[in-house]
């Protein structure tokens, strides 16, 4: 049986509400064994017999559009992807230091080339990052509410499409599916 956290893109946040319930049917709608939920951003964790991948990407996405007409992206990763994540985290002393200001943002797709350096060259802040595959690592050295990271980016018209989570929350997702 295959385990996999699927993390959805920008619910729960204003007027893009999903209930654990909705999560849960979904994992059931697209034939999941077992799923439950992890905190209030939607955090879903399926087992099951499923190839993953893009398919049980567009298969969630279309199963939540289908319950409760919300179209958002999916992504999707493996235990094995989660240790991957967690091996190559950039920023490990920074993380022990203050886990909840270190983020990981999962990347529907790797950044287009050259979208990094464009993304590097308009950050005006502390903030350092550094990209891996599809994922995105930040150290917010000083705050991520005071952070204008966000702002500098969406000038460039360059924000990846994807979802964050902080450290401690990888770390717990990891261990839940036994990465």
């Amino acid at each position: 049986m295959a385990a996999f956290v699927a993390f959805p893109r920008s619910i729960n946040t204003g007027k893009r509400k999903v209930l654990k319930e909705d999560l849960l049917g979904i994992a059931q709608d697209t034939g999941f064994k077992d799923a439950k939920t992890y905190l209030a951003s939607g955090n879903l964790l399926l087992w099951g017999d499923h190839a993953g991948g893009e398919a049980l990407e567009t298969a969630l996405e279309d199963a939540l559009e289908a319950r409760i007409g919300l179209r958002t992206d999916f992504m999707i990763r493996s235990p094995k992807a989660m240790r991957a994540i967690i091996d190559g985290n950039p920023f490990k002393a920074e993380a022990e230091d203050h886990p909840s200001h270190v983020i990981v943002n999962f990347l529907k797709r790797p950044l287009p080339e050259g979208d990094e350096d464009i993304l590097r060259a308009a950050n005006t802040g502390p903030e350092r990052f550094v990209t891996r595959d599809r994922e995105l690592y930040v150290d917010f050295p000083i705050s991520i509410a005071d952070s204008l990271l966000d702002r500098d980016w969406k000038k460039t018209k360059r924000n990846p499409v994807g979802t964050t989570r902080n450290w401690n929350t990888v770390l717990k997702l990891a261990e839940l599916i036994g990465a």
